[in-house]
């Protein structure tokens, strides 16, 4: 069912068709907490794909190392090559 639930949440942003849309919607179902923490967690991964090392980011970012190292091993799995 979880699976499901997440597979009907990525066709909804899908057929999404202009930033400022993808915008409302996500304001809608997340918290404003969420809105902040997942934005976060997108520019780990862009900063850890530039190089950046992860107590940089941390302390950059104003993050826990855990949170920076879960993202690097996200990307070691092979997740977000088109971010």
């Amino acid at each position: 069912m979880k699976q499901k639930n997440l597979k009907e949440l990525a066709a909804a942003i899908a057929e999404l068709t202009s930033p400022a849309e993808v915008v409302e919607f996500l304001r809608g179902i997340l918290t404003p907490k969420e809105l902040l923490e997942i934005p976060q967690r997108l520019q780990i991964v862009k900063m850890l794909k530039q190089g950046v090392p992860q107590r940089q980011i941390s302390g950059e970012l104003k993050v826990g190392i855990a949170t920076v190292t879960r993202g690097s091993k996200e990307l070691q799995k092979g997740r977000f090559r088109n971010v």
